[in-house]
């Protein structure tokens, strides 16, 4: 993947040295998910899952809304039975349905993933940032779950990540009344991490980003895999895999000896990954 911007039907893809910039591109309809769209993304994920170049990911939307959620109009989705959203019957083969197995990507993309959320967050949309391991938000950015105004229970995994993010609680809160967050109380409640003006929105989170890629690659990346990890591990079970964790970092000898240098000659280490 070389740097520069790849514009596709749906989405935008932009790289910036070892960060990705993800762009969904159809703000028309605040960036809902049709098939389409979430076929581009899956694509560029895996091009960017296989790029060792790449080190980090900035998921954002464009125009006013980050990700209204499944893309109904469009035909794209059917609500039906549970809450499962499918075009026929075969997308429900791995019990799951699409909704599920974009989840489960998102969450098993092994880089992290910057939320850079410029407007509203709904449905679908809330499961797309919180799937995102840290989020930075506009003063427009607003989450909303949506799902009972539509006599639906969650899907797309919220009822997985919210209460990990807010807790049982506040997801309970969120969930109930589907009552909209803006951005300050989603900064206190911990939907974002930081909250800075719309114009500086994608080029804080590229640096943000930037900050994580200058740091070993695969001690990265293996840092996010053993906090997804021992999220829900005992004790015992998340010393296990830190070990295992360190085992695996460690691996990457050239990038050890160049933390140490970098160290005692107090500078900033150049990282390869191997």
């Amino acid at each position: 993947m070389a740097d520069g911007t790849q514009v596709l039907e749906h989405i935008l893809w932009e790289r910036r040295g070892q960060v990705g910039v993800l762009t969904l591109n159809k703000p028309d309809r605040l960036n809902a998910l049709s098939q389409a769209m979430r076929d581009e993304v899956t694509g560029v994920l895996e091009a960017a899952h296989a790029d060792d170049d790449l080190r980090c990911l900035v998921l954002t939307g464009a125009g006013r809304g980050f990700c209204s959620g499944a893309d109904l109009q469009a035909g794209a989705a059917v609500m039906a039975e549970g809450g499962i959203a499918r075009k026929n019957q075969n997308e429900r083969i791995d019990g799951m349905g699409w909704v599920g197995r974009w989840a489960s990507m998102w969450a098993h993309f092994d880089k992290p993933v910057i939320g850079a959320i410029n407007g509203v967050a709904a449905g679908a949309g809330l499961s797309t940032a919180l799937a995102c391991d840290v989020r930075i938000g506009s003063e427009h950015a607003r989450f909303k779950s949506v799902f009972i105004e539509r006599n639906l229970s969650p899907d797309s995994g919220l009822s997985f990540f919210l209460p990990r993010v807010v807790g049982y609680a506040a997801a309970a809160d969120m969930i109930f009344t589907s009552r909209a967050v803006g951005a300050e109380e989603a900064l206190r409640l911990g939907l974002l991490n930081r909250v800075v003006a719309a114009d500086q929105l994608v080029d804080a989170a590229v640096a943000y980003a930037e900050e994580m890629a200058g740091w070993p690659p695969l001690a990265l990346r293996m840092s996010k895999r053993v906090l997804q990890h021992n999220q829900d591990a005992g004790l015992d079970e998340a010393l296990r895999y830190e070990t295992l964790g360190l085992e695996f970092s460690r691996r990457a000898r050239n990038d050890v000896q160049e933390s140490q240098a970098a160290f005692r000659e107090k500078r900033k280490g150049v990282y390869t990954g191997s």
